[in-house]
């Protein structure tokens, strides 16, 4: 049996997620076809990419105007494509806006679609649910408690796990990973990880070099490492760098073409995590490692994202995934105007130096990985097979 799926990642951790799914798709359906928008994860998995992922790549509300025409361009080329041979199943991982959209026109057609990573409808915007239950003939989601949300709104769902979790060691190999980046084992290690988007190395890259250098005054034999993204992050944060700089501080590039992230590299390495909200924070906790979770947005955005919400902050008072999923204040979220140079070292220096505390976190995290850890690809290739073989929507 030969299955044709259409698939569409936005983002480096869609492209891990992406090639998981078609690691289990093809161990059920050795033949299948995967085509559409990806990464060198899903490359490698035999994906055959008709656009790079970097055509979906936008770094906030600002970016997304200006790249407005490449994004209608490429999403006008991948609907042309689909309607006119129309993929058995089509997979949207994650890149809601783009995917969402294009769901809807694909559904309407007849295909059958399946939704991987669900919007965070339980901070922001739950009226998104409507367009979800337009759009998706099946939602796969990553946490446990996604499943009663989806299923009260009456959108099929199943809940697969966190590839992450089976990807990242349940046991991380500090020593390890401070031999292959060729560290000294004894020093106090920080990873600092401001963000992946301009404005984020903008508003919290010189907070976080501030912060990295009283702790500095306070222990001047620490190593600081800060992965970056790409070439364009590595020269905004260099010029952040220049403004406020600090000793023993080692920038690790990601490598093109590289499957791992170089950022699980510093993740592994460190003794405490610095970290920007965002999925970051759920691999620090995966890897088993004391945070600070910390974001800024300009007043702009701001008030863009309470018109776009309407919304002035999110439904749950945590931010962090970790905490989120914890239920819990675990780690510290300093956020805003609470994000000051002087509260980041505070909350930094406790986690690098706090023991007691990191080996209650090391176990509090250990069971938040634990409950994560599901045999994802096999879980999503059951539904995605399933939709394949019993045809287009609307059909018997």
């Amino acid at each position: 049996m030969s299955v044709h799926i259409g698939m569409v990642a936005g983002e480096p951790s869609g492209d891990l997620l992406a090639a998981r799914v078609i690691q289990g798709v093809t161990a059920r359906v050795p033949q299948c076809q995967c085509q559409g928008i990806g990464g060198p994860a899903m490359r490698e998995q035999g994906f055959e990419v008709w656009r790079s992922m970097d055509a979906l790549t936008v770094f906030g509300y600002v970016d997304a105007l200006k790249s407005l025409p490449r994004l209608v361009h490429t999403y006008l080329d991948v609907k042309r494509r689909w309607m006119g041979e129309p993929p058995a199943v089509f997979v949207g991982i994650d890149a809601p806006d783009f995917n969402l959209r294009l769901e809807r026109q694909l559904r309407q057609a007849g295909v059958p679609t399946v939704h991987f990573v669900g919007p965070s409808i339980w901070a922001w915007r739950y009226e998104r649910i409507n367009k979800i239950r337009a759009a998706v003939s099946h939602m796969l989601v990553l946490f446990p408690f996604e499943e009663a949300i989806y299923r009260k709104e009456g959108v099929p769902v199943t809940y697969v796990g966190h590839p992450l979790a089976q990807i990242i060691p349940m046991r991380p190999d500090r020593a390890g990973a401070r031999r292959q980046l060729g560290l000294d084992p004894s020093v106090k290690l920080l990873a600092l990880m401001p963000g992946s988007r301009a404005s984020e190395i903008k508003l919290l890259a010189p907070r976080f070099l501030q912060a990295a250098q009283i702790l500095q005054r306070q222990d001047p034999n620490l190593h600081v490492l800060v992965p970056v993204v790409n070439a364009a992050r590595r020269a905004e944060f260099e010029a952040q760098l220049r403004h406020y700089p600090v000793a023993n501080l080692r920038i690790l590039d990601q490598v093109p073409q590289a499957v791992r992230p170089v950022a699980w590299d510093a993740m592994e390495a460190a003794d405490a995590v610095l970290v920007a909200s965002g999925t970051a924070t759920l691999e620090a906790a995966l890897f088993k490692r004391p945070m600070v979770i910390s974001y800024v947005l300009s007043p702009a955005m701001r008030r863009l994202m309470a018109w776009k919400s309407g919304q002035e902050k999110p439904s749950l008072p945590w931010v962090g995934l970790p905490n989120i999923l914890l239920n819990d204040f675990a780690v510290p979220e300093l956020l805003q105007d609470e994000a000051t140079p002087e509260k980041l070292a505070e909350a930094s220096w406790q986690a690098l130096t706090d023991t007691e505390c990191a080996d209650m976190l090391a176990r509090r995290f250990t069971q938040l990985h634990e409950a994560l850890w599901r045999d994802t690809p096999a879980l999503a290739a059951e539904v995605i097979v399933e939709l394949a073989a019993h045809g287009r929507e609307g059909k018997a």
